[in-house]
């Protein structure tokens, strides 16, 4: 709900809720129905279905929750069911020694957001499995590499001041460190449950080529993510909910990575770049995209263009997007072959 949402608009729509949503809102979080019946809260015009495990939306892009987004408090009780059955710890350094199960990648620039870097490295090495994080600044200097923990692989690649962030480039440069065949490519604000890397192993070890674990991702609010930062703990908390986000975090076998063409370097600035991998990565027919796993997104101001409705990404991903997917694959691997 915005600011400039008039009381009576607001009253509908909690009305609405009520009226519509809440009883089976209350059925699915107490597990009346069935045990683990949370994981299929959702608005009441959404279509899912489920493999038994976790939950798909039929929809191509995320979807607000929206219970949660208006009545706040549905969105702490349903937090509070999702971290219990699967925990966000913190910790310093990763708790397993060994050869990774997972590699995470990271892309970042700045240091505004080197906070919220610091709090997902915590939630990445309190991992049930051993794992490895390769983090890749993107910046005209080198700024946060004295501020990451020893553990981390830190990859700087040198760009021009004034190019926008291009976090494809960044996923494409910290896949190339990665030791492990499973990668998870993933954003510096979003906290992960302790068994995210040993449940995306496990998926790939079934043949899964691509997989969206995300069932839940609970937005904080600034003063819950300063609390965060402050205490190095999670707690539920008021929280608005996008139900299963393509975007955010991906899990992609190495090999299965490089055969699409990794990620398109050609999307500069906000948008647009994982509309065009999942369109690429569904040509192998091996994607798992039924989501069970609840994360947390941390608040931080939008990015440049964010809220704008056409950005330079999103356009070019309008461009392109009448192309086959194989069609692109080939292009993208064409010119990784003239660099």
């Amino acid at each position: 709900m915005t600011a400039r949402m008039t009381p009576l608009r607001r009253l509908r729509l909690i009305a609405g809720a009520l009226v519509y949503d809440w009883l089976d809102f209350e059925r699915r979080l107490r597990g009346i129905r069935a045990p683990g019946a949370w994981l299929g809260i959702h608005n009441r015009a959404d279509r899912l279905t489920s493999d038994g495990r976790g939950f798909r939306c039929e929809w191509r892009f995320g979807r607000d929750l929206h219970i949660a987004n208006v009545l706040p408090s549905t969105g702490k009780r349903l937090m509070r069911v999702a971290l219990k059955r699967w925990p966000i710890a913190m910790a310093e350094a990763p708790l397993h020694d060994g050869a990774p199960a997972a590699t995470f990648v990271i892309g970042h620039r700045g240091v505004a957001r080197l906070p919220h870097l610091l709090a997902t490295l915590r939630s990445i090495a309190a991992q049930s499995v051993p794992i490895e994080c390769v983090v890749v600044e993107q910046s005209h200097q080198s700024e946060i590499a004295s501020s990451l923990p020893p553990w981390v692989r830190y990859v700087h690649t040198p760009v021009p001041p004034d190019l926008p962030y291009c976090r494809s480039w960044t996923f494409n440069a910290g896949a190339t460190h990665a030791r492990s065949d499973v990668m998870i490519l993933h954003d510096n604000d979003i906290l992960v449950p302790q068994s995210y890397a040993a449940e995306a192993a496990a998926r790939v070890a079934e043949g899964w080529k691509f997989a969206n674990l995300k069932r839940f991702i609970f937005n904080l609010p600034a003063y819950e993510t300063g609390r965060v930062f402050a205490t190095r703990r999670v707690r539920p908390s008021r929280a608005t909910v996008v139900q299963n986000l393509h975007g955010g975090s991906i899990v992609a076998d190495r090999a299965a990575y490089e055969a699409i063409g990794g990620f398109d370097e050609a999307f500069i600035g906000w948008g647009g770049e994982d509309n065009d991998f999942w369109d690429r990565a569904a040509t192998t027919d091996r994607i798992y995209d039924f989501g069970y796993l609840p994360m947390i997104h941390l608040h931080h101001d939008d990015q440049p263009g964010k809220r704008e409705r056409t950005t330079a990404a999103i356009a070019r991903y309008e461009e392109i997007e009448a192309i086959p997917p194989r069609e692109r694959i080939a292009r993208l691997l064409a010119r990784r072959k003239r660099t």
